[in-house]
């Protein structure tokens, strides 16, 4: 196991390299000079060169590119073209409202996916099975902003019970903590903030659940078929084992392999595909804030939140790779049994 997690850890370097050089050289071709952008379009000629001179965008783009590196080892990822703030500083700002959101949606996806599909490959081919395969269908074919602008004009627009944008009321805002409101609020003690904290989360996590929620489904569903038709499972009715028992401890856990690993994939889709759901519900987190560096041509930014977003999307699928063995303890990491 240990050789194993070395191994991929070693092997996420050149996945990483990658993705750097990737979003790096797309930055430098297809987006626009930024010198205009900041100083603006009636800035002279010699203040624009001035200014590509200062940030080192008149340099080789080989050198530009191994300066970025060298920087993003150390954890170094320059400063902001608008702020002049470093690029951590404005991203750590904006990070735990992405997790935040992210954390509730895939667990809203994840026990509602697997109870759905558990449910609908029970009961195959009643009403319960066709109204989780519609619910499905649903989930992957509406776009996330148009589920977000339905859910405003119901809950805020119609009904007024939820707040349509924003995390918090600036007055309840806490001070300090993870960044998490939820937590923070919590372990505070301060039940009103969490309260509204809770209200300004539920249409953000809903709509950016829902794809992940279809998807979870009809895995479950699909991976419990499967399981529920193994020998195994017949013998273990046959010996008068209830129902319950057979799927809870029987087929569930055999068929929870493939689930795992879409849940995973899917967290990690969530933590880099806010964008849409963060502009919609003017969220603060590092999508919509991506978005407005995108177009504002701010290279530290939008390189540095990238990488991270790789980063922490290969982690996932490593740890995912780790809990297989905890699923199931035939799977053995070795280069014997590999």
């Amino acid at each position: 196991m240990i050789k194993y997690t070395i191994k991929r850890i070693l092997l996420l370097i050149p996945v990483l390299f990658g993705v750097s050089l990737v979003v790096f050289l797309i930055m430098r071709v297809f987006s626009p000079d930024p010198a205009p952008v900041v100083l603006g379009e009636h800035a002279s000629r010699e203040a624009m060169q001035a200014w590509r001179n200062a940030h080192g965008l008149n340099d080789p783009i080989v050198w530009q590119f191994i300066d970025f590196l060298k920087n993003a080892l150390t954890g170094n990822f320059g400063t902001s073209y608008y702020t002049n703030q470093p690029v951590m500083k404005e991203i750590m700002a904006r990070f735990p409202a992405t997790v935040e959101l992210a954390i509730c949606a895939i667990l809203f996806a994840s026990v509602f996916g697997v109870l759905l599909g558990v449910v609908s490959a029970v009961r195959k081919n009643t009403a319960v099975d066709y109204a989780s395969t519609i619910l499905a269908l649903i989930g992957v074919s509406m776009p996330i902003f148009w589920l977000g602008i339905l859910l405003i004009i119901l809950f805020s627009g119609t009904l007024h019970i939820l707040p349509s944008t924003g995390r918090i009321q600036p007055m309840l805002q806490p001070v300090g903590g993870t960044g998490l409101y939820l937590w923070d609020t919590l372990t505070s003690g301060d039940f009103e903030a969490f309260g509204d904290a809770a209200r300004h989360l539920i249409m953000p996590t809903l709509a950016l659940a829902m794809y992940s929620l279809a998807i979870i489904t009809r895995m479950t569903r699909s991976s419990m078929l499967d399981t529920l038709n193994q020998d195994y499972i017949r013998t273990a009715r046959s010996k008068g084992i209830s129902s319950h028992r057979v799927v809870k401890h029987h087929a569930l856990r055999n068929a929870m392999i493939p689930i795992t690993t879409v849940i995973g994939l899917q967290f990690g889709s969530l933590l880099g595909g806010a964008v849409l759901t963060e502009t919609v519900f003017a969220w603060p987190g590092i999508g919509s804030y991506t978005v407005q560096c995108i177009q504002k041509s701010d290279f530290p930014v939008v390189q540095a939140v990238v990488l991270i977003i790789a980063t922490v999307y290969v982690l996932i699928n490593l740890i995912v790779d780790l809990i297989y063995a905890f699923l199931d303890p035939r799977i053995k990491y070795s280069k014997e049994e590999g």
